[in-house]
């Protein structure tokens, strides 16, 4: 039987929860919408590539925020806990992206929902005005939920244009 991606409810946000609230809100939402543009989808479709020579698909996407959401929440922000990089070093920085294998889609995709959990555990009971030092510049917990945020709305935006080249669904 050939995976294929399932089927995923997009959580319903408050307009009016408190700030830590309102941003979990927003990162879930966006999270699930990537996964949304991915429903039904088989392994082989997520690892098509319809923009040639754009290396950019579903699955790429996948794994990209899997590394992304790794990178900030729990490399940088988190960083007395061990995390290895999702992908080596060695493999170049858009390994998430260029080397696809349908073969691996389920593993991916169910390896984004975890590192979601893991991201949140790494957030769970932190000030949003908690500082961590990245490339020697202060940061703070705020700006991570800010820019992953923004770094999934724009994959949605990619996510929407490659769904429809993929079969033509638009929308939502």
């Amino acid at each position: 039987m050939t995976w294929r991606a399932p089927a995923v409810e997009r959580p319903d946000g408050s307009l009016t929860a408190p700030e830590r609230d309102l941003l979990q809100g927003y990162l879930d939402f966006y999270r699930t919408t990537l996964l949304f543009k991915c429903a039904g989808l088989t392994a082989e479709q997520l690892a098509e590539r319809p923009s040639p020579p754009s290396t950019l698909s579903l699955l790429g996407l996948i794994r990209h925020l899997t590394k992304v959401e790794r990178i900030w929440f729990r490399i940088h922000f988190a960083s007395g806990e061990p995390a290895e990089p999702v992908f080596p070093l060695e493999l170049g920085k858009d390994a998430d992206f260029e080397l696809i294998d349908p073969a691996e889609a389920q593993a991916a995709y169910d390896g984004l929902i975890a590192e979601w959990k893991l991201s949140d555990e790494a957030a769970a009971g932190r000030s949003l005005d908690e500082r961590f030092a990245f490339k020697g510049v202060e940061s703070t917990l705020r700006m991570i939920y800010l820019h992953l945020i923004g770094e999934y709305a724009r994959h949605c935006g990619h996510a929407d244009l490659l769904r429809e080249q993929l079969d033509g669904t638009t929308g939502a």
